[in-house]
């Protein structure tokens, strides 16, 4: 293993009525948030937004990792680091040319990064990854919590890992869905930097366990 894997939380699982006990419970084992932002036409269904961002923002001091799950990621980059939002990634499948979003992030100080689906070839990224904090490498189909995860796409995370320290970037890679102990050791032991852990963690009876499990997992310390 390369080194250390972190876990990002994805609150899109927590109880949305309990939030800020959610996040405290698990504050001191994680240093980042993953909060998924839809907006019903990209993915069908509808998540969340700055409103609850800002919330987030005042209930805690991780980095808020914003995934933009939303077809025009531009017109909300203002609000999202008005609200609060540390780093946005957004879908190469919605932005093509995601050199306007790069500039805009930048401007804002939001770190930026891309993401692609399970059938995106990383070829359609890679020409931007020198630009990028983060490449994000779904593991299941994006718009919904609690979905299989989807194996056939650890060669992309392997070949990323060759390309991003071949060049010697500093681009992390997040992978998104689908994770728990089993998927974690995967996912690690591609090259994984970043695992983005949801239901796994907040339907837990002990959160705080299923975080130490999972990077304990990634990291190669157990099978």
């Amino acid at each position: 293993m390369r080194h250390h894997v972190r876990i990002a939380p994805s609150i899109l699982a927590a109880d949305f009525a309990n939030l800020r006990f959610e996040v405290d419970r698990i504050t001191s084992a994680v240093e980042m948030l993953h909060v998924d932002v839809m907006d019903g036409h990209f993915v069908p269904n509808i998540s969340l937004g700055p409103p609850v961002i800002a919330s987030l923002r005042a209930a805690t001091d991780l980095y808020l990792d914003c995934h933009l799950m939303i077809t025009d990621p531009l017109s909300y980059l203002e609000s999202l680091a008005a609200s609060g939002a540390n780093g946005v990634t957004v879908h190469i499948e919605a932005v093509p040319d995601p050199h306007p979003v790069m500039d805009e992030s930048a401007r804002l100080g939001l770190d930026v990064g891309l993401v692609i689906n399970p059938p995106t070839p990383i070829e359609s990224v890679e020409p931007y990854l020198d630009r990028c904090s983060m490449v994000v490498v779904m593991s299941v189909n994006p718009g919904f919590g609690g979905q299989a995860f989807i194996e056939a796409v650890m060669p992309k995370i392997t070949r990323l890992r060759e390309i991003i320290d071949s060049e010697a970037l500093s681009t992390d890679i997040q992978i998104d869905g689908g994770i728990n102990r089993r998927t974690a050791v995967l996912a690690g032991a591609a090259g994984a930097d970043v695992i983005v852990a949801g239901t796994s963690v907040f339907h837990a009876a002990d959160p705080l366990a299923a975080i130490d499990e999972i990077k304990r997992a990634a990291n190669g310390e157990v099978t």
